[in-house]
């Protein structure tokens, strides 16, 4: 980070007899003084997560990729956790984030009625203590819990060590105390899962377009298209810990059906219980085994076929467009499973319970059906686009764009942005506008309370512009990004959208405008969460 030092007028005799100058400690001072002020300013974000062998290594790996992304943006990052394993904590020491390891505890005695409250290990009291004493150095931003065995009377406890709490959930189990609720996964009853279960305040961040997904799957989605064509490379992953050795089961459903002309990649994590006879089993059959990898999307979009477990991996093979047979793993995992598949988004083998005897009619029956196969691809491509994270990250108002109203001295900037001609193209108004109307109308709109012209900033360089014109209870909302900027729109949107509902109280509805032949701001208004209103046509006559 560099800083801009203030500079003070010096002569050459200023120097003191140690070649120093004597105002040489106070600008030290000053900058040491600026940067601590600058920390103080970045947001602070904790999480509370475990992973063990019951647990599964899905819930941690989700809240470092969303760790990962508020980074990006200057937050700083503690863990803290109760049960992690080594190699996890040694992963979070190597991204430079911070971690408090809880004192594990084995008290059956003070378990609640959770149905997961055993992956605690001592009362959601206990934990809370703890967790309070564990943050209680300064005052967090935001508290992301991810965890079945907390609910509400934790979260409320935890009040008092952040401003805002961020719950993520997938089972829809308990009551929760929260101000914005993530669950990333498709269910057909998505909508009414968390009815009476959150606060009425509780922002609900639902479905696949939310899934949190690590940047190189944002990256690798621009270079695949969906599947087509004969199954070359399969892909097995059932999840960093597959406690009930999923793994070694498919692959032997592998060796029955006969693969030997396949390429076959298969990935366990450090800790999976039969380790050692997986990598002889590959090393025996030429298949070859992954172990803890950091591959996973390069593996993905090479991959033509998939067989692997529900959770979080299910929208990274989504995104990529990789057809998998997912098998639930856990009984959190069915109706997750169920209700993707009958919206052709994975291959839900019916088995009843029963891997071993008819996987391996189910792998046949889809290496063999290549129109199935791209259907699947296409349908998973088009439900997750891998943008989950940076949804989530803009939804809490981290990401680093500052709003700020438009002052007299912003005239000619606006004056140059507005005639650019990408901008006059999706206007109203598509003709160049003259200094002196342009004069007129900046001054106008300044005057006026029910216009708000509002400058994004991030690190201090306007991004983009949007403004707001209030009618009753109304806001029409316009936006545009600065000439040259790229890639921020629904970041900006968010953020004018969060300033305006604090300093403009009691407008409740928003709407925009929006040219037909403009499909990226249809885009933006629809992934912004704005429903459509009406549809205008128009037709000329001869």
């Amino acid at each position: 980070m560099v800083f801009a030092a203030e500079v003070l007028s010096m002569n050459d005799d200023c120097m003191d007899a140690g070649g120093t100058t004597p105002w040489m400690g106070e600008v030290e001072s000053r900058l040491e003084q600026r940067s601590r002020a600058m920390q103080e300013q970045l947001p602070k974000i904790a999480f509370r997560v475990d992973a063990s062998v019951q647990i599964g290594t899905g819930h941690f790996m989700r809240c470092l990729t969303l760790a990962d992304e508020l980074t990006q943006r200057g937050a700083q990052i503690r863990f803290v956790s109760r049960h992690l394993p080594e190699y996890l904590a040694n992963l979070l020491a190597a991204k430079g984030y911070e971690l408090a390891q809880l004192d594990s505890a084995e008290n059956d005695a003070d378990l609640d009625e959770l149905a997961h409250a055993h992956w605690l290990g001592c009362s959601q009291a206990e934990d809370a203590t703890d967790s309070i004493n564990a943050l209680s150095d300064r005052v967090w931003d935001w508290l992301i819990v991810d965890h079945y065995a907390l609910d509400s009377r934790w979260e409320s406890r935890l009040r008092q060590a952040a401003r805002k709490i961020l719950a993520i959930d997938d089972i829809a189990d308990r009551q929760h105390d929260c101000d914005i609720l993530l669950d990333q996964n498709y269910y057909a009853d998505l909508n009414t899962r968390y009815a009476g279960k959150i606060p009425d305040h509780c922002r609900l961040l639902l479905g696949p377009r939310y899934a949190l997904l690590r940047e190189e799957f944002r990256q690798l989605r621009e270079q695949v298209e969906p599947r087509k064509g004969s199954v070359q490379r399969i892909l097995v992953f059932f999840g960093g810990m597959d406690a009930d050795n999923y793994t070694g089961r498919a692959i032997q459903s592998l060796i029955d059906i006969g693969v030997a002309d396949m390429h076959v990649d298969v990935v366990i994590g450090a800790q999976h219980p039969c380790r050692e006879a997986i990598e002889a089993a590959c090393l025996r059959l030429h298949f070859t085994c992954h172990v803890q990898t950091n591959r996973m999307a390069e593996l993905m979009a090479a991959a033509d076929l998939s067989l692997g477990a529900g959770g979080g991996a299910t929208w990274e093979r989504c995104s990529l467009g990789l057809p998998t047979i997912a098998i639930g793993t856990a009984e959190n995992q069915r109706k997750q499973i169920v209700d993707a598949a009958s919206e052709g988004l994975v291959y839900a083998a019916d088995l009843k319970y029963e891997f071993d005897p008819v996987i391996g009619r189910h792998i046949s029956s889809l290496i063999e059906n290549s129109c199935l196969r791209q259907l699947i691809s296409r349908n998973a491509m088009r439900a997750v686009d891998a943008r989950g994270a940076l949804r989530v990250v803009a939804s809490m108002g981290c990401n680093g764009i500052d709003m700020r109203m438009a002052r007299p001295d912003d005239s000619e900037s606006l004056f140059v942005w507005r005639n650019h001609p990408a901008i006059r193209a999706v206007s109203r108004n598509s003709d160049p506008i003259k200094w002196e109307d342009h004069s007129r109308w900046f001054a106008s709109l300044l005057n006026d309370p029910n216009r708000v012209l509002l400058i994004g900033l991030r690190d201090g360089v306007p991004i983009g512009v949007v403004r707001f014109d209030i009618q009753n209870h109304r806001a029409e909302v316009s936006i545009y990004l600065v000439p040259g900027i790229t890639g921020c729109g629904r970041d900006l949107l968010h953020s004018a959208e969060m300033w305006f509902a604090q300093n403009r109280q009691g407008i409740n509805t928003l709407h925009a405008d929006v040219l037909g032949a403009n499909e990226r701001s249809h885009q933006l208004f629809l992934s912004a969460g704005y429903g459509v209103e009406s549809t205008s046509y128009f037709k000329k006559l001869q």
